[in-house]
């Protein structure tokens, strides 16, 4: 594992838990949060390889853990899924104890009991009644766990968290359902009870990724690029910084609930956003450029001591209202101008500007900042969406002058138009990628670009603004997406190729572009000279037929009235 820093293997239950191997869940992670919802669909697919001709074995997913020597281990992601089947195994021990107390098969059914528990769960001393577990869950669950579940004794139901509440609840869910399986066929009970949890420990199985650290893990979740995952990436960072208030046990714990409340508030106003990509935009507007798979080892090197952690956590708080006005613009209180920027920006699919954006919305003045965000919709469509551009250096252009105006090198709006050259094309190139540029419509996203773009076109030539979302109108394609008869000027190959052409798209009232469907041209060119959109009646008073020349020559000069619509002064050449 030292030559690689982490292995991957797949592993039963039994052969993970079951060799003398222990786990912890760390101190900081998230507390236990699974509901009937999740016991259900466990016990069910749970149920499905015990039963005759059932599947063979159960995938319960991705277990990550951290170890420097193979035999204490910490679990970074899969907490649940282990606490779960741990809470199974010590209701069948509840099972097992009732039938002993009962006198049922005792002396027998106490052999079994203490061989489960010592295989799965771990010692337990006779004499306190203290365990020695195999899995220690984090601080918030732990005593729990430990003092009532694993004894089998009483559980208390007052005065205890939501979480310790969940765990009782999952328990005695889990109890009832082992204690109806008992019911369901007949035979020596013990046994039974037995052989269930055999069965369990080999046919539930894991992809187990162990590391040796954790800039390993965090580069695993981001590997794994999954949502609940990636969550867990969040957990990672939430508990190297706990760790530091932790250090050497010198900390206040009013210090570490302050933490713990202000992070959760923070991931709950987040909501479906990815933290680790807020995370990312928030330091990138402040330092130097750290890639997200750099990230977690970057703030780590950085952040050191409980200043740095309650500085990180003031500087997140004071950007995460921007981060959400750029993300969801819709519920923000921006002025009109700005949330149609963001909007525009969301359109587009681009999110390269964020961090610069966040650097100007903490020290622009609102004239400024407003001109930065039109600046970056103008660069957005002119780099990104039309000329295609690869965005890697764009990203590190749009830090380096975010990280200047963090610094105060940069305070208004001209010094950063300036800083920001590299990233604007050129009007030659970009009326050049323009008069050749293919938008499939058939995608939602590009759909919408493509409505933007000519709603954009349209209020340039007869300055009538459309909201280029609404109803009331379609995307024409002048040569339909799938010609018949009238459409002989073009070959099936040139048919292909053309028909989403921006040049062969204009904008029509729902109802005539409806109607129009595949019409040969001259009868579309009717239609056309009476439209409400100035760009359709030009298009007929332009072109007495539609070929791929025509197509073309509309584009070209759709081209050069882009050039005047998203232009920036300052930077135009």
């Amino acid at each position: 594992m030292a030559a690689t820093n982490f292995k991957t293997e797949n592993n039963t239950f039994r052969k993970l838990i079951g060799n003398g191997l222990t786990y912890s869940i760390p101190r900081f992670q998230r507390d236990y949060s699974w509901t009937d919802d999740e016991w259900e669909d466990l016990w069910m697919d749970l149920q499905g390889t015990l039963q005759p001709g059932g599947e063979p074995a159960h995938y319960m997913g991705y277990l990550v853990l951290q170890s420097a020597d193979d035999r204490t281990f910490e679990v970074i992601d899969g907490q649940q899924r282990l606490t779960t089947v741990s809470l199974i195994v010590l209701a069948v021990l509840k099972n097992l104890q009732r039938l002993i107390d009962a006198g049922n098969d005792a002396d027998a059914n106490r052999r079994r009991m203490e061989q489960i528990r010592q295989t799965y769960i771990g010692y337990l001393d006779p004499v306190t009644l203290v365990a020695r577990p195999k899995l220690t869950l984090n601080r918030n669950n732990n005593s729990y766990y430990q003092d009532y579940l694993v004894p089998l004794g009483h559980l208390p139901q007052r005065g205890f968290r939501a979480s310790e509440h969940l765990l009782r609840k999952a328990f005695d869910w889990f109890d009832k359902r082992v204690a109806d399986f008992l019911k369901k066929s007949s035979g020596n009970e013990g046994m039974r009870l037995a052989q269930f949890v055999e069965d369990l420990s080999d046919r539930l199985f894991f992809t187990v990724i162990t590391v040796t650290d954790e800039l390993n893990a965090y580069k695993v979740f981001e590997t794994l690029n999954a949502r609940g995952v990636r969550l867990s990436a969040t957990d990672l960072l939430k508990n190297y910084l706990f760790s530091v208030l932790d250090r050497g046990g010198d900390h206040d714990d009013h210090e570490l609930r302050n933490l713990e409340g202000r992070w959760e508030a923070m991931v709950g106003r987040l909501g479906a956003e990815s933290f680790p990509d807020f995370l990312r935009v928030h330091w990138n507007s402040r330092r130097s450029f750290a890639r997200q798979a750099e990230l977690f080892k970057t703030i780590r090197s950085k952040v050191k001591t409980r200043e740095a952690v309650f500085q990180l956590l003031r500087g997140m708080e004071q950007d995460l209202d921007a981060y959400l006005a750029l993300s969801s613009p819709e519920a923000s209180d921006w002025p009109q101008a700005a949330k149609s920027h963001a909007a525009t920006l969301r359109t587009f699919n681009v999110r390269q500007p964020y961090p610069l954006l966040l650097a100007a919305k903490r020290s622009f003045d609102a004239p400024d900042f407003a001109g930065l965000m039109r600046a970056c919709v103008v660069i957005s469509l002119r780099f990104n969406v039309i000329c295609s551009y690869s965005t890697a250096e764009q990203e590190r252009t749009y830090n380096a002058v975010a990280e200047r105006i963090a610094k105060g090198e940069i305070a208004g709006l001209g010094a950063a138009l300036g800083a920001m050259q590299s990233v604007y094309p050129n009007d030659a190139a970009f009326r050049a990628a323009f008069a050749e540029k293919t938008i499939r419509t058939t995608q939602s996203r590009n759909n919408r670009v493509v409505r933007y773009i000519l709603c954009a076109l349209e209020k340039h030539l007869s300055s009538q603004d459309y909201a280029f979302a609404s109803d009331n109108f379609n995307i024409e394609h002048v040569l339909p997406q799938n010609p018949e008869t009238g459409w002989e000027a073009f070959t099936d190959e040139e048919a292909d190729a053309l028909v989403y052409r921006l040049g062969n798209m204009t904008l029509m009232q729902a109802g005539a572009n409806k109607d129009l469907g595949n019409s040969p041209y001259l009868t579309k060119r009717t239609v056309f000279e009476r439209s409400s959109f100035a760009m359709t009646r030009k298009l007929a008073t332009d072109h007495a037929e539609w070929t791929p020349e025509r197509i073309a020559s509309h584009q070209g000069w759709m081209a050069g009235q882009a050039t005047a619509v998203w232009r920036i002064a300052q930077l135009a050449s």
